[in-house]
C-alpha cells in the first residue's frame, strides 16, 4: 500500500512538472531587449535625466514671462506724540496695512533669455540621444548574452554526442575483448576517453547555466529555473552580402545617438557662448506696481467741531480710495566688472572647441568601430568556411579510423586522437558560426536596424 502511494505521488509530480515545462515561456531576443529597456536601472536613470532636461526647457520658457509678486503687511505702533489739534502730547496706538502687486519684465538683455531657451532645448535633445545610446549598448549586450546561450547549448550538444559515441564504442570494445579480438588495454583507453567526455559534458552544461545566469543578471531578473529562451537552429549558406564599410558609416553617422548627442552638445555650447556674450549688452526692463493702504489714524475730518472729527475712515473706503500705481523703465549698462565677462567668454570658447573635438572624436570612433566590425564579419565568415572544411575532413577521418579500429587495424590511442580532433573542430565551428552571426548583427546595428535573429545575412533557420 505504501509503495502504491509513493508511486502515485511520483506520477502526480511528474505530471505537474510536465505541465510546467509545457507552459514555460520562451523568451525571444526581441522580448529580452524590450524587457531590459523597461526594467534596467541604468536605462531608468537615463530616462529621469531626460525628464529633468525637459523640465529645464519648460522653465527657460517660463523665464520669458513677466514676474508677478503680491505682498501685504500690517504694523502696530505705540508711543507718545504731539497732538496739534489738542496742543498737547498724547499717547497713541496705531495700525497700518499695505497691499501691493508688482511685476517686472525684461525687455532686452542681449537675447540671453531667448538663447537660454534654445540652449536648454539642445541640452534636452543631447540627453535624449544619450539615453538612446544607453539603450543601444544594452541591446548589443543582450544580443551577445542571448547568442552566448545558443553557443554553449550547441557545445553541450556536441559534448553529448561525444559521450554517446564513447558509450557505444565502450560497449563494442567490451564485446571485442570478450571475443579476444582486441587487447584489454584498448578498452581501458576507450573508457578513459569516455570519462573525459563525460567530464567535458558536465563542464559545458555548467557553461550553459552560467550563460543563462549572465543574461538574467543583465536583464535584472532574479535567477530561477523557469527562465528559458527560444533556440532557433541556424545554418550559414552562401557568401556574405554585406554593404561596404564606408556606406555603412555614411548612414550610421546620420543616425547613431552618440553622434546626435555630441552634435547637440555643440549646439548647446554655441548658445551658451551667445548667452555669455549677451552679458555685455545693456539690460532694459520695466517695473509696474499697484497697491493700497489703510491707517487707523486717518479721520474723516481733522477740524475740531466739524462732522467726522475723531471718526476713522472705514477700512473699505480707505482700501478703495488709497489705490495707487507706478510704471517705470530701467536701463542697466555694464561698464566694468573686473573682466569677468571677458574671462567667461574665453572659457566658453574653449568649451565650444572642446565639444567640437568630442564630436569629431565620436565620428572617428564610429568609423573605426564600423571598419573593425566589417573586417570582423568578413574574417568570421572566412574562419567559418575554413572550419567547416576542417569538420568535414575530420568526420571522414573519424569514420575511416572508427571502421579500422573496430576490426583491430588501429589502436585505441590513434582512435582517441582522431575522435578528440573531431570534437575540437566541431566546437571551433560552432564558435565561428555564432561569431559570424553576432558580427553581422553589429553591422545591422550600425545601420539602425532592430536586433533580431530573423534577418541575418546569409544565415537560414533550419
Amino acid at each position: 500500500m505504501r509503495i502504491r502511494k509513493s508511486v502515485l505521488i511520483l506520477v502526480l509530480a511528474l505530471v505537474t512538472f510536465g505541465i510546467n515545462v509545457t507552459a514555460q515561456k520562451l523568451w525571444t531576443l526581441e522580448e529580452c531587449i524590450n524587457y531590459a529597456f523597461e526594467n534596467n536601472i541604468e536605462i531608468k536613470q537615463s530616462v529621469l535625466s531626460v525628464n529633468a532636461a525637459d523640465m529645464d526647457v519648460a522653465q527657460s520658457k517660463y523665464n520669458l514671462a513677466p514676474s508677478l509678486n503680491a505682498s501685504s503687511s500690517h504694523s502696530f505702533g505705540w508711543g507718545r506724540s504731539f497732538d496739534q489739534s489738542a496742543n498737547k502730547y498724547a499717547s497713541r496706538n496705531t495700525q497700518q496695512s499695505y497691499f501691493t502687486v508688482s511685476s517686472q519684465v525684461t525687455l532686452f538683455n542681449g537675447l540671453q533669455l531667448v538663447n537660454n531657451v534654445r540652449q536648454k532645448q539642445f541640452d534636452y535633445l543631447a540627453e535624449k540621444y544619450n539615453s538612446d545610446k544607453i539603450r543601444n549598448d544594452m541591446s548589443l549586450n543582450v544580443a551577445a548574452g542571448y547568442l552566448q546561450i545558443l553557443f554553449t547549448i550547441e557545445l553541450a550538444k556536441n559534448a553529448q554526442r561525444q559521450v554517446d559515441i564513447s558509450s557505444e564504442q565502450i560497449d563494442r570494445t567490451k564485446k571485442q575483448v570478450e571475443a579476444g579480438a582486441v587487447a584489454k588495454g584498448s578498452l581501458f583507453d576507450i573508457e578513459a576517453q569516455g570519462a573525459a567526455d563525460e567530464a567535458n559534458l558536465i563542464s559545458t552544461k555548467n557553461s550553459v547555466n552560467l550563460a543563462y545566469l549572465d543574461l538574467m543578471q543583465l536583464l535584472d531578473i532574479e535567477a530561477n529555473l523557469d527562465f528559458d529562451i527560444e533556440k532557433p537552429s541556424f545554418e550559414i549558406v552562401g557568401s556574405p552580402t554585406l554593404l561596404p564599410a564606408d556606406m555603412i558609416y555614411n548612414k550610421s553617422v546620420m543616425i547613431m545617438p552618440e553622434i546626435k548627442s555630441a552634435e547637440y552638445r555643440v549646439e548647446s555650447a554655441e548658445r551658451g557662448l551667445s548667452i555669455i556674450k549677451g552679458a555685455r549688452s545693456p539690460r532694459l526692463y520695466a517695473n509696474g506696481s499697484y497697491g493700497t493702504n489703510f491707517s487707523d489714524q486717518l479721520d474723516q475730518s481733522y477740524i475740531p467741531g466739524q462732522p467726522g472729527y475723531g471718526e476713522m475712515i472705514s477700512f473699505g473706503d480707505q482700501f478703495k480710495e488709497n489705490r495707487n500705481g507706478t510704471l517705470s523703465f530701467g536701463l542697466s549698462i555694464p561698464i566694468f566688472n573686473g573682466y569677468q565677462v571677458s574671462t567667461n567668454i574665453k572659457k566658453s570658447k574653449i568649451y565650444f572647441e572642446s565639444v567640437n573635438l568630442t564630436l569629431e572624436a565620436e565620428k572617428l570612433r564610429l568609423r573605426k568601430n564600423i571598419e573593425a566590425a566589417y573586417a570582423d564579419a568578413i574574417g568570421a565568415y572566412q574562419t567559418f568556411v575554413s572550419r567547416q572544411k576542417s569538420v568535414d575532413a575530420f568526420k571522414e577521418s573519424f569514420k575511416y579510423t572508427e571502421e579500422k579500429f573496430n576490426v583491430g587495424m588501429v589502436n585505441s590511442t590513434d582512435y582517441n586522437v582522431v575522435k578528440i580532433q573531431l570534437a575540437n573542430s566541431e566546437s571551433d565551428l560552432a564558435s565561428s558560426k555564432f561569431d559570424y552571426i553576432f558580427k553581422t548583427k553589429i553591422l545591422d546595428f550600425y545601420l539602425g536596424r532592430s536586433l533580431s535573429l530573423n534577418d541575418i545575412a546569409n544565415v537560414i533557420e533550419k
